[in-house]
């Protein structure tokens, strides 16, 4: 299997807080997440929970010890609390925080687990793009945001009504009903997107980063066949660089964002 990789920092004064990296076989991308304002919660940072999270993955994975993908993550989550745990508030809803995106191929097929909000897209033989991702996180973060809806930004009124609409998406992380995401807790883990599927009917798979999927949405500069097709012409670097140049020209407008990390993963030549 070959593996192109490319990933960037949103913003120049912050470090990247995704994770990518690659072992014969298997492919890890986490995208990091936490509550800004909350650093005295963890002495670490959420950069270095994604790196080390994404570092303990790959190490496991290259073990080939035959344990699936949910059962390597459940360890790697215990492991990394059972690091910081002495120091750091680990267990408090805003401490660091990742997504979670694995490929692995192993024998014949491609196994996959999935963790919020980050893509896969299988690059079928014979039929269009199948994408797969956790829509839990972005299904629990509309909900949660409905009170905002028609309340004027900028003003108390809306900054009252974020403040609760926060908190009520906090409190559904890591809970039945709610979302999954990386953190402390290794149940978290059973409750990842898996799946598999024969490699012999794949040309590749691509692992994309929220901030590297928004070419599609909401930029809509892109459908995902079209994401193919600039990897196959420029590879993941060519992906990310068309995403900053969307940001670049972006206004006030509906495409207004705060620039993300984002992080590609390429992966071609499966083994059959």
């Amino acid at each position: 299997m070959q593996v192109s990789l490319a990933t960037s920092a949103g913003r120049a004064q912050r470090p990247n807080e995704d994770f990518v990296g690659a072992v014969p076989g298997s492919v890890v991308l986490l995208d990091g997440a936490g509550i800004p304002g909350a650093e005295s919660l963890c002495l670490h940072g959420v950069a270095w929970y994604t790196h080390r999270l994404g570092g303990m993955l790959l190490g496991h994975l290259s073990r080939g010890d035959g344990r699936n993908l949910a059962a390597i993550l459940a360890t790697a989550i215990t492991e990394i609390a059972a690091e910081h745990s002495d120091t750091c508030a680990v267990a408090d809803p805003s401490s660091p925080q990742a997504t979670v995106a694995m490929v692995r191929a192993d024998q014949d097929r491609l196994e996959w687990l999935l963790l919020a909000d980050s893509y896969l897209v299988l690059d079928r033989v014979d039929a269009s793009p199948l994408v797969v991702t956790d829509e839990r996180e972005a299904t629990a973060r509309r909900e949660c945001s409905a009170p905002l809806a028609g309340v004027v930004p900028g003003t108390p009124e809306y900054d009252r009504v974020r403040v609760s609409c926060v908190s009520a998406l906090r409190a559904l992380r890591n809970q039945p009903g709610g979302y999954w995401i990386a953190k402390e807790d290794p149940h978290a883990a059973r409750e990842a997107v898996t799946g598999s599927r024969p490699l012999a009917g794949l040309n590749g798979v691509a692992l994309l980063s929220n901030g590297a999927s928004r070419i599609v949405s909401p930029y809509g500069r892109a459908d995902w066949p079209g994401v193919l097709d600039l990897l196959r012409a420029s590879g993941p670097s060519g992906v990310i660089a068309r995403v900053r140049q969307v940001e670049a020209q972006a206004t006030a407008g509906a495409d207004a964002q705060f620039p993300d990390d984002a992080t590609v993963a390429h992966c071609t030549h499966l083994p059959h």
